[in-house]
């Protein structure tokens, strides 16, 4: 199955931005990609900088921005991951995956679980955690673990969409450095960012897909100088090999062949999951075990 990875920076306005997306998914679809993966709240800048109640109304073209997507996916009868703001009712907003069948349908929604709230990265005043626990979204071109950005700290969320029966894990992504981090640091943080998503790869043996934005967005408030999204974008095999890597401050599309019968196969000479002990794994429901 070929699969096509589109990351790209914000052009300054949601239809610019669009149209730049759109573009895109025609050369994908082209290049004969049946399964496209867009970045997390693609159309937008990334407004979780700063707590600011105006941005609260992106969430109203939720539906609108619905009926777009799956036009596009018709158009181009692709399996598409959108990453949409969503208004649930007011003062109820999530940050949600909308997953595109080849027809336009919905195949599935994911509601992004794990929030986080940190300087440059306020989502708790924006998002509330999401309600639809960790369910792969079935499609024409496999089960999609679909997971969002902060989710993929916790190998607690890979695993469970594994045992659910996930055949690819997919994190469309917002992170970056802030100018005033070290050269170190700034180094340490994508290596770990990296590993990370691999290490899920090569512990449920499956291919890891991660979709990160680019460019340098400012802080509207004017708190901060901004942050400088690192992209690095890569799809992953099932023993953690990349197969496909962007640059960190290029806009691209990455393609790359995933062969569902390699789950398999790898499986068969690394078989974690039978040698799982979930009789011992009780503490692992505890918040620490003291």
């Amino acid at each position: 199955m070929k699969t096509a990875v589109i990351q790209q920076q914000y052009h300054g306005s949601k239809s610019t931005t669009i149209q730049a997306t759109c573009a895109s998914i025609a050369e994908a679809s082209e290049a004969g990609a049946e399964l496209v993966v867009l970045q997390e709240l693609h159309q937008t800048e990334y407004f979780c900088q700063c707590e600011d109640t105006r941005f609260f109304a992106y969430a109203n073209s939720f539906e609108s921005d619905i009926v777009f997507w799956s036009n596009i996916a018709k158009m181009h009868s692709i399996v598409l991951v959108t990453s949409l703001f969503e208004k649930r009712t007011a003062g109820l907003y999530h940050n949600t995956v909308v997953v595109f069948e080849k027809d336009g349908t919905i195949a599935g929604q994911y509601r992004k679980m794990h929030i986080p709230d940190d300087p440059g990265f306020y989502e708790k005043f924006y998002f509330t955690p999401g309600d639809l626990g960790f369910e792969p979204i079935q499609t024409s071109v496999g089960s999609l673990g679909v997971l969002i950005c902060w989710d993929q700290w916790y190998p607690e969320a890979s695993r469970i969409m594994t045992l659910r029966g996930a055949e690819i894990l997919i994190y469309p992504t917002a992170i970056g450095w802030f100018d005033t981090d070290s050269t170190e640091e700034k180094h340490r943080q994508l290596d770990s960012w990296i590993t990370i998503q691999r290490s899920h790869a090569i512990a449920n043996a499956i291919p890891v897909i991660s979709c990160n934005r680019v460019g340098v967005e400012y802080d509207p408030s004017g708190v901060l100088k901004g942050t400088r999204f690192w992209g690095n974008s890569f799809i992953c095999g099932t023993q953690g090999e990349i197969l496909t890597h962007a640059k960190h401050q290029e806009e691209t599309i990455l393609y790359a062949d995933i062969i569902h019968e390699r789950t398999k196969e790898v499986r068969d000479i690394w078989p974690f999951l039978r040698d799982r002990r979930i009789e011992s794994y009780d503490c692992l429901l505890k918040r620490f075990c003291d």
